[in-house]
């Protein structure tokens, strides 16, 4: 009797306790916002990081397109943000989407690079908990006078 408890135990209990651990283990999606002083489409030797910057996770569901989740954080000193999202959101489409510029002068956001796809379930075979979403930019006002020379060697050399 007493053997066939402990098997029960292993077979029901243990894997919810170890499911019920994971389900509360929140997810954490980094990244970084910059300033594309040059305004050519990517980060450069001249790119900048904003401070201040507001991000925001949105996730959709995938067959209506309606908002389920979303959470803001704001960038550090050093432009990066982080966010905990605390569930899996695996019938969602999730994407970190850029919202405001803390700098005036850089305030745009530079279409194409303005929001990131993150993969927020463990329905996926990713075993870390880390989530990394590409940099986000906002372009600069005007460019820098040296951009000319900063993106020059950015292009291949012709033959």
């Amino acid at each position: 009797m007493a053997r066939n408890l402990l098997v029960l135990f292993a077979v029901c209990v243990l894997p919810a306790i170890v499911s019920a651990h994971f389900v509360r283990d929140p997810f954490h999606v980094t990244g970084s916002v910059y300033c594309d002083t040059c305004r050519c489409g990517y980060e450069t030797d001249a790119t900048t990081y904003i401070a201040g910057a507001t991000v925001r996770i949105e996730c959709r569901n995938k067959d209506n397109g309606q908002l389920t989740y979303t959470k803001e954080a704001v960038t550090d000193s050093t432009g990066h943000y982080s966010v905990l999202v605390e569930t899996d959101r695996g019938d969602d489409f999730c994407d970190a989407v850029l919202v405001k510029s803390a700098d005036p002068e850089c305030s745009t956001p530079n279409e194409g690079r303005d929001r990131a796809r993150v993969i927020l379930t463990r329905n996926n075979g990713m075993i870390s908990n880390k989530r990394f979403a590409n940099a986000m930019g906002f372009l600069k006002n005007t460019p820098l006078a040296n951009c000319p020379m900063i993106l020059q060697k950015y292009q291949e050399p012709e033959e």
